[in-house]
């Protein structure tokens, strides 16, 4: 079996109700459903929440709701691992067996089947831990710097000063969109930024965070320009 979880918890400080925030009259979380259900790779698209209001709201838009998450894991500090690991085991337990299971942000507004299903054929094609999307920093990162408490610079790196841009490797970082994980990586808590992973590259413009009001202004005008191409 190959399952998609979304881990869509209702607290939420910075933005209430994050996950179902209306963008163009759909709720948030309805387009990453939207995109898993359009890959037609899962046999089982799970909203993984502690909220009757997600769980309601999940299911209107194809989603299944098969557990409530417990409150243990559905505070401000819990990590994503442990809510996939529960998950997993929870299906293993309770339904079959899972082959691959690939977390997807409630957030990913922006995510696109055609790269679910890429990264998923990656994850096949070798002995990979983990496989997620991630996009290419646009400036080296080996000469950045950070400013200090009096507003003076320092670069994190001294010895890059006099370096080219070109002088450096590609650097990426992850796009916080969706992890592809085989289901013994995530049940044995496998390290996702490790060795035994590997990325799928995702366009940047369909990568973007909303942790503010901010963000999801931003989100919006994205949205936006990507229907008028």
């Amino acid at each position: 079996m190959i399952i998609a979880v979304i881990p869509a918890r209702a607290g939420s400080k910075r933005i209430k109700n994050k996950n179902i925030k209306k963008i163009f009259g759909k709720p948030i979380i309805s387009y990453p459903i939207s995109q898993a259900l359009k890959s037609k790779i899962f046999d089982k698209v799970i909203v993984s929440t502690e909220s009757t209001k997600i769980a309601n709201i999940s299911k209107k838009y194809g989603a299944e709701i098969i557990f409530k998450r417990p409150k243990k894991l559905s505070g401000d500090n819990v990590l994503i691992p442990p809510v996939m690991e529960h998950a997993v085991k929870w299906v293993e337990k309770n339904v079959t067996k899972i082959d691959y299971a690939c977390l997807i942000f409630p957030t990913a507004a922006m995510i696109e089947s055609k790269d679910i299903v890429k990264a998923y054929k990656k994850i096949k094609s070798k002995n990979w831990n983990y496989v997620f999307s991630a996009n290419k920093f646009s400036y080296p990162v080996q000469r950045s710097f950070y400013k200090k408490k009096n507003n003076s610079l320092k670069m994190l790196y001294k010895k890059n000063y006099n370096k080219k841009s070109q002088d450096f490797k590609p650097v990426y970082h992850d796009a916080g969109q969706f992890y592809w994980g085989k289901s013994k990586s995530w049940i044995l808590k496998k390290k996702i930024f490790g060795p035994k992973s590997s990325i799928h590259l995702i366009n940047n413009l369909n990568s973007h965070d909303v942790d503010d009001y901010e963000d999801l202004k931003t989100l919006k005008k994205l949205m936006k320009l990507k229907k008028l191409k």
